[in-house]
């Protein structure tokens, strides 16, 4: 079961987490989404996939920026960088 309450309300109850699945929070002035509350049953699960899909994200960012090592390591044996621009293009076609 859900709801979705008021940051008030919940200091108000907060044993509605005892009741309820998840709750959703609300702004109740601008009716806004502020978050969500999961229940105690489901957070070791929640933590897990959270955790895997920020690894795949940081992972996603860090293979992006591999393609640049050699060049920042000083592989590029001591040429310009109008020639390591010229191979890049050649290489790959832009």
């Amino acid at each position: 079961m859900t709801i979705t309450i008021g940051i008030r309300d919940l200091v108000r109850n907060s044993k509605l987490l005892e009741k309820y699945d998840y709750i959703d929070i609300e702004d109740k002035r601008t009716h806004t989404y502020k978050g969500l509350l999961v229940s105690p049953r489901y957070a070791d699960e929640l933590k897990a996939y959270l955790e895997k899909k920020i690894m795949q994200k940081k992972r996603s960012k860090l293979s992006k920026i591999m393609k640049f090592v050699g060049t920042m390591t000083g592989d590029s044996s001591g040429e310009k960088i109008q020639d390591l621009t010229m191979q890049k293009k050649i290489k790959y076609g832009e």
